[in-house]
């Protein structure tokens, strides 16, 4: 790919049409969440041929990953958000700047996750949901994950700076590539080798880690608009601040996901023992598979309304959310429907438990509702979050699972028991989609404000 002049960047930013421009930065993006999920898909199909408890174990890591994920992300978009509104400012320096910083800070936090890990592995392991039988499939499993924190935390940003420049291209390359790695790896180590649950974790760490030297690679060999380098990092407060400030509510959204993840496998334990939890696991990993197409659009819309609302084009910001919101709203609708009609099916081709398929079958049946409110939620977070409005986005985000999940899941469960735990989360984003609306239109009023002003 040859890389474009700042000028013919700024051009397609902001004179291609939305919908156009959208779906060619969505597309690619959602194949990459698609290809990530299928992956983690595969983790759990693999690791559900050895036992149940091995499959709970699986659902107890992926809260570790989302504590990875949390810093990746809030470096990654905190930066991406930031560059994509100084490069329609044509602020091509800054930008550099602002995306060597993140990356060196995302390198030191995913160090320090790797550290802390390993010396709290097992009490790590209880507090993210591991019951006694679990445990000793959790700690493998993780192990091979907490080796490879430090990548996974630079690629979210190298992933996320791609991102926002417009290279939605170019970061797939890294992240499918890595993706197809860790199935075949899963495949390999623990069919051909019989490796175990160790198999899917050093299968992750390799393929997480030749995923990061790609990406790398964009931008060693010139493909980018900004440029890494140690040498301009910078250590001003107010700079990593700024950072950290803005990717804060991607900080809040994955952690709190990892937080949720903990509590959800802590009740569903007590509730229904090692079979609610891999049920749930596996709930987890198919309602997150369906939601990467909604999700991928949603992170080719940030480019667009970071970059147009940097360049002033309001309009271009309004018209890109909603056709994002419908967009969504389609697809997964669609896929929701579907996805209700082989419930039992899709639950069985993880695990052929029947206590596992009876528990997941009506829990992914009722997660599937919450499909039809999620687009709105998440494009409001995403736009407070590429415009700078930090407070709201970090509230906004911390609705899903966290502000609503954790009250509804404690109550719920309390009243219902195991079913009270199954829907909770549904009703925490419908609840989360009402508290939303009236936050996006009330920005929609004051923007329309500010450019009447200019006009």
């Amino acid at each position: 790919m040859i890389k474009e002049s700042t000028a013919e960047h700024y051009i397609k930013m902001t004179e291609t049409p939305i919908h156009k421009l959208i779906l060619s930065l969505g597309i690619p993006t959602t194949i990459s969440m698609l290809v990530t999920s299928f992956y983690n898909m595969a983790d759990t199909y693999f690791v559900g041929k050895i036992d149940t408890s091995a499959s709970g174990a699986i659902g107890v890591v992926f809260g570790l990953m989302s504590i990875i994920q949390a810093f990746g992300f809030m470096f990654g978009h905190g930066a991406g958000s930031i560059i994509a509104r100084k490069l329609g400012q044509k602020k091509l320096t800054h930008a550099s700047i602002t995306a060597s910083t993140s990356f060196t800070c995302s390198l030191i936090a995913g160090t320090l996750i790797l550290l802390f890990g390993l010396l709290f592995q097992n009490p790590l392991m209880r507090l993210l949901g591991s019951t006694e039988t679990i445990l000793p499939y959790a700690r493998t499993y993780s192990l091979f994950i907490l080796i490879a924190a430090p990548v996974m935390t630079a690629s979210c940003v190298l992933n996320n700076i791609l991102r926002y420049e417009g290279k939605a291209l170019l970061a797939m390359v890294g992240l499918t590539t890595g993706g197809i790695l860790n199935i075949f790896g899963d495949w390999l180590l623990m069919r051909k080798f019989d490796m175990g649950i160790a198999g899917a974790g050093i299968s992750t760490a390799i393929s997480q880690s030749i995923g990061f030297i790609l990406l790398l690679y964009m931008f060693l060999a010139g493909k980018t608009q900004t440029h890494l380098s140690f040498r301009q990092c910078s250590w001003h407060l107010n700079e990593i601040m700024n950072i950290i400030k803005t990717g804060f509510p991607s900080m809040m959204r994955q952690g709190l996901n990892s937080i949720s993840t903990m509590i959800l496998n802590g009740y569903a334990g007590i509730y229904g023992g090692d079979a609610a939890v891999a049920a749930m696991s596996i709930v987890n990993r198919i309602c997150f598979f369906i939601f990467a197409v909604g999700l991928g659009l949603g992170q080719g819309f940030q480019p667009v309304c970071a970059f147009n609302f940097g360049a002033k084009k309001y309009d271009r910001v309004k018209k890109s959310f909603w056709f994002t919101v419908m967009a969504g709203e389609i697809f997964l609708g669609l896929l929701a429907i579907i996805g209700m009609c082989f419930s039992s099916h899709l639950i069985g081709l993880f695990r052929d438990d029947p206590a596992v398929i009876e528990i997941g079958t009506f829990a992914l049946q009722v997660a599937f509702v919450s499909l039809f409110f999620i687009p709105l939620t998440v494009c409001g977070n995403m736009m407070f979050q590429s415009v700078g409005s930090n407070g709201r986005a970090t509230f906004l985000s911390a609705l899903r699972s966290g502000l609503c999940f954790i009250p509804f899941i404690i109550i719920l469960s309390a009243v219902w028991g195991l079913t009270g735990v199954q829907i909770s989360q549904t009703v925490s984003d419908i609840v989360t989609f009402f508290i939303t609306v009236p936050f996006v239109f009330a920005f929609f009023r004051r923007m329309q404000g500010e450019e009447g002003e200019r006009e």
